[in-house]
C-alpha cells in the first residue's frame, strides 16, 4: 500500500492461497505479495506479475472439529506498502472478530481459537484493513473477505421419519414396490463423499431387498402368505462414504403389514348338519343356522348362501346374517309328518367378491348337506277344499231340504273322527242346520233370495275327542231365483195430453220393474187389461225393450167432459211360471198454448180464468192476504193478552205466612203487614249465608193437597215443618227482611169468653156469607173454595 501510488486504488493482498486482486484499473501492473494456505510461512512470498483482471482471491479454508491445543492458523493479509518496519498495523472486523478469528497486527496472520462445526455454521464473512500504526489512518480501502468451514465427515446417516410402517398385498409378484425410506446426512454434500449414502437391508434380506440409491424397498419372493404370516419386521441401514471404509451409518425398522386379498374359499367344518323341527312351527320359523369358515379377513370372507336342491328351495329359505356371516335357515312352506318325515337340504356358500387373479385356485365355493327331521303333532282337521266352499240352493225348497255337504278329516296318523258345527254367530236367524256327523246343511227355515241372495256362514269342525283341536272354514251359500214376484210398474205413471192431440201422439213410455231376477234375463209383455179391451181413446204399443209407449187413438180431448183418464195396464213376464199385475196410468186432459205447451189440467181452474179478467184474480189474492194478517194478529194480541195475566196470577201466587208476637186482629186485620213488599218478592236478591244462619231461599210453590179419607181434613206436615225451619231461619238472622211472617191467632179455650178467631172454624153450613166467588180465584184458591162451598144434597142426606 504505496502512499505515492498514482492513478489508481491501494491494494490489500491477502494471502493464506488466496490472492486478492484489488487494483481497478486497467493499464496499470500491480506487484502483490500474497500468502497460500496450507504452506508454511517459507512459502508465503511470492511475487508475479498480474496480467489482466478476473481473480478473486477473497476466501480463508479452515477444518472444522480441529482438536489441536494451539489456534488454528488460518491465513495472512498482507499489503505491497508493507515494508516490514510495522509501520502498518492490520485489523480484521466482521463476524468471530475478535474471538472466534484473531489476527497478528504486525504480520497479518490470522488464528482459529475456538473448535468450528461446519454443521453449525459454514462460513464467517470478515472485513480487512491496514492502518498507519502512527495516526490510524487507513492505508487502503477496507476489504471483505470469507473464511469457510471445510467439512470433515463426522455426522453419521439419519432417518429422519422412522420408524416406517407400509404395506403390500399378500401373493404379490416379485419386485413389487412396498416403500420408500430415505435417510439425510449433515455433511457437505458438494464436499467429498462425505453426504453420499447407500442403503441396505440388516434384517428381512430374505423377504424384502431394498435400492441401495433410492432407498424402495421391494418383494423379493412371490408367495407372501398374508394367512402364514401377516407382517414383517425389517432393519434397514444407510451408510455414508458410499459404503467405503470409514463410512459412518444409522439404521432404522420398517414394518411391513402384508395385506388380504380373497385368494381362500369359503368352506363348511361339516359335511352334514341335522336339525329338528315339528310340523306344526309357522311359516317364517327358524330351523337352524349353519356357517362356513373363510381363511381371509374384511370384505373378503363375504358370503352368500343357497339351496341347490329343488325340493329343499320349495320348502325351505336360507338368508344371511350380515353380522357373523352364518346361513339361518327358515320354514317356507308348512311341513307334514305324514307326508314327509325327513328332508336333506343341500346349502352352498359363495364368496360375494371374487378376484379374478386367482381364479385358477380353485372354486371359491363349498357346499352341506342340512337334514331337517319333521316331529309329529296333533293338528286340527283339515276341510276339504281348505279355501271354503260355495253352495247353491233354490229359494223354494223346503224346510230340510239338502244344501250341501261339507268335508273335513284329521290329518294325523290317528284319523281321529270329526264332528261338524255352525257359528252362530254367522247364523243368528238359524236358517241353516248341519249334521254333526256328516256335515251335511239342511234348512231350518224358509228362503226368499228378494231378502237375502247369498249367506255366508262358518262352519267349525273338531275332534271327537279333542274340542280343543278345531278349524273353520267359510260356507257362501248362494240362494238360486225361482219366479215368485210379479213384474210391477216402476212408479206411478202419470201422463198428460193437449185437448187438441193428434191420432197416433206418443204420450208417455213406461218400464217396470221385477224383483226377481231370471238367469236368462228379464222378458216382459205389455197389454191393455180386459176391461179397457174396448178403450177408445188410447192404444198400448209394446217396443219389445221391456218398455211399452201409450198413443192417442183418436183426436179431440175435452177437459171439461173428462179430464182424467185410467188406462189400465196388464204386465206379464216370461216365467216359468209366467206371472203378471195390473198397474194403472193415469192421463190429465190440459189446456195448451199454440205451441203445445201445457198451461192448466185443472177443469174449475179452466173456468174461473174464463169468468175472471186478471185484474180481478190480483184483488181477489189481496183481500184473502189481508183476512190472513188479521187472523194472525188477533190471535197474537190473545196469546200476549192470556200470557200477561198469567204472569199476573204467577206473581200473586206465593205463600204468606204472617207471623204476629201478639194477636191480632181477625179477618178483618189486613193491616198487618205491607202487601207491596211481598209483591216485589222477585225484586229482592237472595239472602246468601252468613254467620247467623244458612242461605234463605224464596218459599216453594203450595203444593195442592187432596182431602184424605172420608172428608177429613188435609194433612200439612210438610208445611208445619217448612214453617217452622223459616221461623227459625228468620229468628236466628235479623238481617233478614220479613219476607215471610206467621200470623198467630190464640185460642183461649172453653172456659174463655173469648172465642176463637181462626177464620177456620168460620166454615159452617150456617154461615149468612157466601163464599162461592172463592171459586173465581183460580187454582190455588180451589182447595179453600171446597171448605166454604155450600153443601150438596146428596151431601146433607148423608
Amino acid at each position: 500500500m504505496a502512499p505515492h501510488w498514482r492513478g489508481g486504488a491501494q491494494v490489500l493482498a491477502v494471502t493464506l492461497g488466496i490472492l486478492q486482486c484489488c487494483g481497478w484499473l486497467s493499464a496499470q501492473t500491480v506487484r502483490t505479495s500474497v500468502g497460500m494456505m496450507g504452506r508454511g510461512p517459507e512459502q508465503w512470498p511470492m511475487s508475479h506479475e498480474r496480467v489482466k483482471r478476473g481473480w478473486v482471491w477473497n476466501q480463508f479454508f479452515v477444518v472444522e472439529e480441529y482438536t489441536g491445543t494451539e489456534p488454528l492458523y488460518v491465513g495472512k493479509i498482507h499489503s505491497d506498502s508493507d515494508e516490514g518496519d510495522g509501520s502498518i498495523k492490520y485489523t480484521i472486523s466482521g463476524e468471530g472478530a475478535g474471538t472466534v478469528f484473531i489476527i497478528d497486527e504486525v504480520t497479518g496472520d490470522i488464528h482459529a481459537t475456538e473448535r468450528l462445526d461446519r454443521e453449525e455454521k459454514t462460513f464467517y464473512t470478515l472485513r480487512a484493513q491496514a492502518l498507519d500504526r502512527q495516526t490510524d489512518a487507513p492505508l487502503e480501502p477496507e476489504s471483505e473477505f470469507v473464511i469457510k468451514v471445510q467439512d470433515i465427515n463426522d455426522s453419521e446417516p439419519k432417518f429422519l421419519e422412522g420408524p416406517y410402517i407400509g404395506s403390500v398385498a399378500e401373493l404379490s409378484p416379485i419386485g413389487t414396490s412396498v416403500m420408500k425410506v430415505m435417510a439425510s446426512d449433515a455433511d457437505d454434500p458438494t464436499y467429498g463423499s462425505s453426504a453420499r449414502i447407500v442403503y441396505s437391508v440388516l434384517e428381512g434380506e430374505r423377504f424384502f431387498t431394498v435400492d441401495r440409491q433410492t432407498g424402495v424397498i421391494r418383494t423379493a419372493v412371490a408367495d407372501l402368505d398374508r394367512e402364514t404370516q401377516d407382517r414383517y419386521e425389517l432393519v434397514v441401514k444407510a451408510t455414508d462414504m458410499a459404503g467405503q471404509m470409514g463410512g459412518l451409518s444409522g439404521s432404522t425398522t420398517v414394518t411391513i403389514v402384508i395385506t388380504d386379498v380373497n385368494d381362500n374359499p369359503p368352506r363348511f367344518p361339516q359335511k352334514m348338519y341335522q336339525f329338528s323341527v315339528s310340523e306344526g312351527a309357522a311359516v317364517g320359523t327358524s330351523i337352524g343356522r349353519v356357517i362356513a369358515t373363510d381363511a381371509d379377513m374384511g370384505e373378503n370372507t363375504d358370503m352368500s348362501y343357497l339351496i341347490k336342491d329343488e325340493e329343499g328351495g320349495e320348502l325351505f329359505r336360507v338368508s344371511t346374517d350380515g353380522d357373523t356371516q352364518e346361513a339361518i335357515i327358515t320354514i317356507k312352506k308348512p311341513l307334514d309328518f305324514e307326508n314327509k318325515r325327513t328332508h336333506n337340504v343341500v346349502v352352498e356358500a359363495v364368496n360375494k367378491h371374487v378376484d379374478p387373479r386367482f381364479v385358477d385356485l380353485g372354486s371359491f365355493r363349498d357346499q352341506t348337506i342340512v337334514r331337517v327331521s319333521v316331529s309329529d303333532v296333533d293338528e286340527p282337521p283339515i276341510f276339504i277344499p281348505s279355501t271354503g266352499t260355495i253352495m247353491e240352493v233354490q229359494e223354494d225348497a223346503r224346510l230340510g231340504a239338502l244344501v250341501g255337504i261339507v268335508t273335513a278329516k284329521d290329518p294325523d296318523v290317528d284319523n281321529v273322527p270329526i264332528r261338524f258345527s255352525i257359528d252362530q254367530s254367522t247364523d243368528q236367524e238359524q236358517i241353516f242346520n248341519i249334521d254333526p256327523v256328516t256335515g251335511a246343511i239342511t234348512l231350518g227355515k224358509i228362503l226368499d233370495r228378494e231378502t237375502a241372495g247369498w249367506h255366508n256362514i262358518t262352519v267349525t269342525a273338531v275332534e271327537a275327542d279333542n274340542q280343543s283341536m278345531a278349524s273353520q272354514t267359510a260356507v257362501s251359500i248362494r240362494i238360486l231365483d225361482v219366479n215368485d214376484n210379479p213384474p210391477e210398474l216402476a212408479t206411478p205413471y202419470e201422463a198428460s195430453i193437449c185437448e187438441d192431440a193428434k191420432p197416433g201422439q206418443l204420450i208417455h213410455t213406461i218400464s217396470v220393474v221385477d224383483r226377481d231376477e231370471p238367469q236368462s234375463g228379464h222378458r216382459f209383455y205389455f197389454t191393455l187389461a180386459p176391461e179397457a179391451s174396448n178403450n177408445r181413446h188410447f192404444t198400448l204399443w209394446d217396443i219389445k225393450d221391456n218398455t211399452a209407449g201409450i198413443r192417442t187413438q183418436r183426436s179431440g180431448f175435452n177437459r171439461q167432459e173428462q179430464n182424467v183418464y185410467l188406462l189400465p195396464i196388464l204386465v206379464v213376464d216370461s216365467g216359468p211360471p209366467a206371472l203378471s199385475s195390473t198397474g194403472t196410468l193415469t192421463i190429465h186432459v190440459c189446456g195448451c198454448d199454440t205451441d203445445g205447451a201445457i198451461q192448466s189440467c185443472n177443469a174449475t181452474a179452466y173456468v174461473m180464468s174464463a169468468a175472471l179478467s186478471p185484474g180481478a184474480l190480483i184483488a181477489l189474492l189481496v183481500c184473502i192476504l189481508i183476512l190472513i194478517v188479521l187472523v194472525l194478529l188477533i190471535l197474537t194480541l190473545k196469546r200476549h193478552r192470556k200470557g200477561q195475566r198469567m204472569s199476573e196470577d204467577e206473581e200473586d201466587m206465593r205463600d204468606n205466612v204472617i207471623k204476629y208476637n201478639d194477636e191480632g186482629g181477625g179477618e178483618q186485620d189486613t193491616q198487618a203487614y205491607d202487601m207491596s213488599a211481598l209483591r216485589s218478592l222477585y225484586d229482592f236478591p237472595e239472602v246468601k249465608n252468613s254467620d247467623s244462619g244458612p242461605e234463605l231461599h224464596p218459599v216453594p210453590q203450595w203444593i195442592q193437597n187432596r182431602v184424605v179419607g172420608d172428608g177429613g181434613p188435609a194433612d200439612f206436615t210438610v208445611f208445619k215443618g217448612y214453617i217452622r225451619k223459616k221461623v227459625e231461619q228468620a229468628d236466628a238472622d235479623l238481617s233478614v227482611p220479613p219476607y215471610d211472617s206467621f200470623q198467630t191467632y190464640a185460642f183461649e179455650g172453653s172456659s174463655s169468653p173469648a172465642l176463637s178467631l181462626s177464620s177456620i172454624h168460620t166454615l159452617s153450613t150456617t154461615s149468612e156469607q157466601d163464599f162461592s166467588y172463592l171459586s173465581d180465584w183460580g187454582p190455588r184458591f180451589r182447595q179453600l173454595a171446597g171448605y166454604y162451598a155450600p153443601a150438596q144434597p146428596e151431601e146433607e142426606g148423608s
